[in-house]
């Protein structure tokens, strides 16, 4: 019985050894930068010129006739944002606390196409959508 458990114990902490490490981190990562690098590369078929992650940053904070990102989503994307109209909270844009941002194509197309609508009164370009993916990837 004590062999049962050291054997057990041994097995539970090389577990807890191996999600641990940086290769397990990478592993985590993986589906949010599988998603960005798609995205990015599909803009890039598009025409897009080199992203830029500090226009993004500058997207985010322009004011467009009393909208802009940061009227929903906030200055601090670690925190909650709420939405400016209906009240309703939404959770942080920061991938560095929120692992689920970033990680699926078809929800960046929807959430893009619908809040640049509604923020900028028409759709991004390939360009700033690849600026903000680049700038909100690194927050």
């Amino acid at each position: 019985m004590k062999n049962v458990n050291q054997a057990l114990i041994a097995s539970l902490l090389l577990t807890a050894l191996a999600t641990s490490t940086p290769a397990a981190s990478a592993a985590q990562a993986q589906p949010k930068q599988a998603a960005v690098q798609q995205k990015l590369a599909e803009w890039q078929q598009q025409g897009t010129t080199e992203y830029s992650a500090s226009r993004g940053a500058a997207l985010w904070q322009q004011d467009f006739d009393g909208r802009s990102c940061r009227s929903c989503h906030g200055s601090d994307l670690k925190l909650e944002g709420k939405h400016q109209r209906t009240g309703k909270a939404i959770a942080p844009m920061a991938p560095s606390v929120n692992p689920k941002r970033l990680t699926d194509t078809a929800f960046i197309d929807k959430w893009l196409l619908r809040n640049c609508k509604w923020t900028l009164g028409r759709e991004c370009s390939p360009q700033e959508k690849g600026d903000l993916i680049s700038w909100l990837s690194q927050q």
